[in-house]
């Protein structure tokens, strides 16, 4: 869906993004790894068109994006930022809608797609009518992704999206985010300075330094197979949890196609070990069981099951 070739912006002599290439597959998220100044946001900025590239090409979905003009390509592209980037002025319901009015979408249509959000994002009726600092900082958050994703763009650029949330707030967004429907059918780019965050919401992580890529796979590749002592020194101090993090439960072959399930709650079958941990210690369940793509339960697991998955795993990584 996405294809970055040679990549390359400098803002005199500092080379912000240095020739760098990667793809993104459709329905995945990418995550834009690193700490402040290493060409992530700059990076994202340039295949919006928010920042013309100085050298290097953008493909979405086949398409070079310097042949189309940057207002067209940016309404098909959601684009969320750090803190909202809401216009002040506006209420939530205008907000929301700013982009489908800009595509002559019909009225009827527009409240019938903002009252869909709404629900699919938590948020009451009522905020319609209200102005952003009426809002707190998770319901402002949630109206900026609603806007991103009025007019369902098969696309979606993510600036530090959860980065102006307190710990607790954010923590509950990022599991809603994960949840959301919406986003399964995106091809996410997605930036962050976040460890945790990245291993938690990633498909893929490109590890940046010094506008370079230092290492592009997914979370487990990272942790077991770094590219080099600048990945496993940026990964050190969090290690064990994002151990847990990377690492997903084997499922049983009956199982294919099925679920998770906890007290009736069904969980996402590509849960993590940390998740599923945790779901055993807030609910104090001795065990998750495992339900097939007919909703048969087909097996169970434990707390000592899913460490035992966690150290085999370990244990095939070192050998």
């Amino acid at each position: 869906m996405i294809k970055v070739e040679h990549l390359g912006k400098s803002f005199g002599k500092t080379k912000a993004v240095d020739n760098i290439s990667f793809e993104v597959a459709e329905g995945e998220n990418l995550i834009l790894l690193g700490t402040s100044g290493c060409g992530k946001t700059t990076t994202l900025k340039m295949i919006n068109r928010l920042i013309e590239p100085d050298k290097g090409k953008v493909f979405i979905n086949g398409k070079n994006i310097l042949d189309q003009q940057p207002e067209m390509l940016r309404r098909g592209i959601g684009y969320v930022l750090q803190n909202n980037g809401l216009f002040p002025h506006y209420t939530v319901a205008e907000n929301i809608a700013i982009v489908a009015r800009l595509l002559n979408w019909d009225e009827k249509q527009i409240k019938h797609r903002v009252s869909e959000l709404l629900e699919k994002l938590h948020l009451d009726k009522k905020h319609l009518s209200a102005y952003p600092n009426e809002l707190s900082g998770g319901q402002q958050q949630r109206v900026g992704l609603a806007r991103a994703l009025v007019t369902n763009p098969p696309v979606l650029l993510m600036d530090e999206p959860f980065g102006a949330l307190d710990t607790v707030t954010r923590s509950k967004i990022q599991q809603e985010f994960k949840d959301l429907d919406e986003l399964k059918r995106k091809t996410i780019i997605m930036v962050t300075h976040d460890v945790q965050e990245a291993f938690e919401l990633g498909d893929s992580i490109c590890l940046m330094d010094k506008g370079k890529i230092v290492q592009n796979g997914s979370p487990a590749e990272l942790l077991f197979k770094p590219a080099n002592s600048f990945v496993k020194d940026f990964l050190k101090e969090q290690r064990l949890q994002l151990e847990f993090k990377a690492i997903k439960p084997p499922l049983p072959s009956s199982a294919d196609g099925g679920t998770f399930e906890l007290r009736g709650k069904v969980l996402p079958n590509d849960s993590s070990l940390w998740f599923l941990l945790e779901q055993l210690k807030f609910t104090r369940s001795e065990y998750i069981s495992v339900h097939d793509a007919q909703h048969k339960e087909v097996g169970r697991l434990s707390f000592e099951d899913l460490m035992s998955a966690f150290y085999q795993y370990k244990k095939q990584q070192s050998t």
